[in-house]
């Protein structure tokens, strides 16, 4: 049976094409990404494990405090660490974020900003860590050094003036080195700014004080006690790791990204072989109905159901064991491809060769065999059960009445459950939904994938109408050939179908995720511009000033955040000027007045004000993060605000609680006629400083929008293999068809149908069977996005679903093309059979 099944592969190679493609993408879907997180994985490994050659013991700040004034990493306990038994060296270490400038004056690398770190050199003037390729390293207040990357993208040459940003004004300092660093954040596209070690403790933390004590071994010192000495050393507030910890840490925090990129794509990976089941089940299926002749005869001389079922899915397993091959092969250019398109959207990943582990390849190898094996599993199951005496009677017979029925009981069964579910879904307005949403996703569309046969006769009709308007007899003939099999014409349809369904719901979600945002966006801010810290590090106050006084500057109104907890339940606290947030922020006050927010006296929310019972005049006890309490006064209740979060106070009540005065952003009202050319005059006043953004509202509304369809188009792309192996199908079943039917084709071309008629019967029930796909895709998308974003309602209220009949109507139309590609090769095979030997065909 095995030769037999070998003997069979072989012999319907050319029948086998389009299912061995779509294993084959797969596979390569599978294996690329299995191949990329472990390239990612290792490159992040190897990038770290350099970063920690020679780490003994890392001393920084953290664990438990004893008194009110913290231990700090300073030179006495530097030089008290140095002189432990065991240790080799200490070297002291200073970072923070750093702003760099480009040609343009916009953040060299990351728009959130790079890292600043000192240059420590050793007796020999060299700092190991960052190899010079140009110059020296900083040794004073006004010189900086650059990695290579990021000095080409300032355009400064050495000797020239480099600008960049902490969280203040714009400095300049003099190129005086460029480095090579082995961090992986530099490699992938961070900045790294290198100052001599007063300077760094000055811009990034405090006089005197560092980040970090790097404690290296002495010769033959044992790493183990060498820890426990420094933990023994070390005042309390402070903590020592060895470096196998921190190498531990590392190991897990990189195990958890790329396992969560793994997943990812192995969630579109598993819908791409989802579809291309009801491909190889479709093929194998067609392949036994075309060969029952030659099972009655296997039969007849003697081989048992389970040798039939055997030798299928031997070949079966043959098919996929070959396509899996060549589809790892393909999937190591998936791998490499991935990393472009991935930092493209805006994602760091370090360099590093290509990682192809024996895991990754026998995974994808299984998953490949696997899958095709278990979809022509239920195929074998009929091929075994067909008599001999009614295989050599007939080679094709329809399916029992009986059997429909049944499937179609079940359809109705699991959609209605599914539809049941996604209803009650509707009426739920949090995210602990989430769980029976996607269960009643998955009914649904079991559902519909069940139901398909009884669904594609009504469509089919309705197409075939007005296929027979449009072409006559192709017409008709194409809408008999794709109401003969209804199983057939659902299998191929339903492969369609689950592709569009996705994206169909990303669209639908995305649009009117985009339209809330932009709700959000006008409904309570006023404001004409907003200015901000692209590095997510506040602004000095005295940057509000500098905008207040600007001409063109009707109001300049900071908002800083911190936060709080009142009998134990956390909650947002915003400070900001109570008489002149009105100008900038549309504030619905519907109890008390604002007037009366100033000393210990806030605004609450009329959300929080509910939910802790609070009212006008009530007392509210908080807790900050610094250990100290307060009783603050209500004052005023306001309507929810996007802008202003629960509980709103003036500057003065916040400000002696934060540990840096910080604004988080400076809204700001333009005078009248002065909003269009005031972004680029506010820029300008403060110097061009790469780290505040000044946005319009088109920019805010562009900047939320580009997340989302960024997001949706690498989902588009993700799905993109599911659409493409849903194509091969309709390819497969219409050119396995055309196998079928020779005969058929032979008779209709000699009672006069022509080639171009041919052609159009063949074209004609693609299209049916792409378009059928496309609306049952497209109306379970909608129905799904419709009841599973009532979840977002509690975290969004501005979401309301928006179904963009545009992007609609360009999947119909890309459906349309689709049925008639997909058409080509089989149409020109079906016009070009000759006519006698056809009609002879058996």
């Amino acid at each position: 049976m095995f030769r037999t099944a070998l003997r069979n592969l072989l012999a319907h190679k050319t029948r086998l094409l389009m299912t061995a493609l779509a294993v084959l993408l797969g596979t390569a879907f599978v294996s690329g990404t299995l191949v990329f997180s472990d390239t990612v994985g290792s490159a992040y490994r190897n990038k770290t494990a350099r970063s920690l050659d020679g780490v003994a013991v890392s001393v920084t700040p953290g664990g438990p405090r004893t008194g009110s004034s913290p231990a700090v990493l300073d030179s006495r306990l530097a030089d008290r660490v140095r002189a432990l038994p065991g240790v080799g060296a200490v070297r002291t270490s200073v970072t923070g974020t750093v702003t760099v400038a480009d040609r343009d004056g916009k953040p060299a690398g990351r728009e959130w900003g790079g890292d600043g770190i000192n240059y420590a050199p050793g007796k020999d003037g060299r700092d190991d860590r960052y190899p010079l390729l140009k110059g020296r390293g900083p040794a004073s207040a006004g010189e900086i050094a650059l990695d290579e990357r990021t000095a080409g993208r300032t355009g400064a040459r050495l000797g020239g003036t480099v600008r960049l940003a902490v969280d203040g004004p714009v400095l300049t300092k003099k190129l005086v080195g460029i480095v090579r660093s082995a961090d992986p954040r530099v490699e992938s596209g961070a900045s790294l700014a290198l100052f001599d070690t007063a300077t760094a403790q000055q811009l990034l933390g405090k006089p005197g004080e560092f980040s970090e004590l790097v404690v290296s071994a002495a010769p033959g010192a044992d790493r183990t006690a060498l820890t426990a000495r420094v933990r023994a050393a070390l005042p309390a507030g402070l903590e020592a790791r060895s470096g196998a910890e921190l190498a531990a840490e590392q190991s897990k925090m990189i195990d958890q990204q790329t396992s969560s990129i793994r997943k990812t794509f192995l969630v579109f990976a598993g819908i791409s072989l989802f579809v291309g089941v009801f491909i190889i089940a479709n093929t194998f299926t067609m392949l036994i109905a075309q060969r029952g002749r030659e099972i009655a005869l296997l039969r007849a001389v003697g081989a048992s159901r389970r040798q039939v079922v055997r030798s299928v899915l031997t070949e079966a397993g043959l098919l996929g064991l070959v396509s899996s091959v060549l589809g790892f092969v393909l999937g190591l250019g998936i791998a490499l491809g991935l990393r472009p398109v991935l930092q493209a959207t805006g994602a760091s990943l370090p360099d590093g060769p290509l990682v192809i582990t024996p895991s990754a390849a026998l995974s994808a190898l299984a998953v490949g065999v696997l899958v095709t094996v278990l979809a022509a599993w239920l195929p074998s199951r009929r091929a075994a059960k067909i008599a001999p005496v009614e295989a050599l009677a007939a080679v094709d017979q329809p399916a029992a009445p009986r059997s429909l029925v049944l499937r179609n009981s079940l359809g109705a069964v699991l959609t209605s459950l599914g539809v049941a579910v996604m209803i009650h879904v509707s009426t739920l307005r949090d995210s602990g939904g989430l769980v029976p949403a996607m269960a009643g996703s998955a009914l649904t569309l079991a559902g519909v994938i069940v139901l398909a046969p009884l669904l594609s006769r009504p469509f089919v009709t309705l197409f075939g109408r007005a296929a027979v308007r449009l072409s006559g007899v192709p017409g008709k003939l194409a809408t008999q050939n794709a109401l003969r099999n209804p199983r057939r014409t659902a299998a191929t349809a339903s492969a369609l179908m689950i592709g569009l369904t996705l994206i169909t719901g990303l669209t639908v979600g995305a649009v009117s995720a985009d339209r809330g945002m932009d709700r959000m966006g006008s409904q309570d801010l006023t404001a004409d511009l907003k200015v901000s810290s692209s590095a997510f590090r506040g602004l000095s106050p005295d940057i509000a000033r500098t905008l207040a006084g600007q001409p063109g500057v009707e109001a300049a109104v900071p908002v800083r955040s911190t936060g709080f907890q009142s009998r134990g339940v956390p909650a947002s606290l915003d400070a900001t000027d109570p008489s002149a947030i009105t100008k900038v922020v549309r504030l619905k006050v519907t109890a008390g007045s604002l007037s009366g927010v100033r000393g210990a006296s806030v605004a609450v929310s009329q959300d929080y004000a509910r939910q802790h019972g609070l009212q006008v005049g009530s007392a509210l006890p908080m807790e900050f993060y610094d250990g100290k309490r307060a009783t603050a006064k209500v004052a005023a209740v306001y309507a929810a605000n996007d802008v202003l979060g629960s509980v709103t106070a003036a500057p003065s009540f916040v400000d002696p609680h934060l540990d840096k005065v910080r604004d988080d952003q400076v809204l700001i009202k333009a005078a009248p006629g002065r909003a269009d050319g005031l972004p680029a005059e506010l820029r300008k006043s403060l110097g061009g400083n790469p780290v505040i953004k000044v946005e319009n509202r088109e920019d805010l509304r562009r900047s939320a929008a580009g997340d989302i369809d960024s997001i949706l188009y690498l989902m588009y792309g993700l799905l993109g293999m599911a659409v493409v192996i849903a194509v091969i199908g309709v390819v497969n079943t219409l050119a396995m068809s055309v196998f079928e039917r020779t005969r058929e084709i032979g008779l209709l071309r000699a009672v006069g149908l022509d080639r171009s008629g041919v052609k159009r019967m063949v074209r004609l029930e693609s299209v049916a069977i792409a378009l059928f796909g496309a609306v049952l895709g497209i109306g379970a998308g909608i129905f799904l996005a419709w009841s599973g974003g009532h979840l977002l309602r509690s975290s969004f209220p501005e979401y309301q679903m928006v179904v963009p009949w545009g992007r609609i109507g360009v999947f119909l139309l890309i459906a349309l093309a689709v049925g008639v590609l997909a058409a080509v090769w089989p149409a020109r095979r079906a016009a070009r059979l000759d006519v006698l030997e056809s009609i002879g065909a058996q």
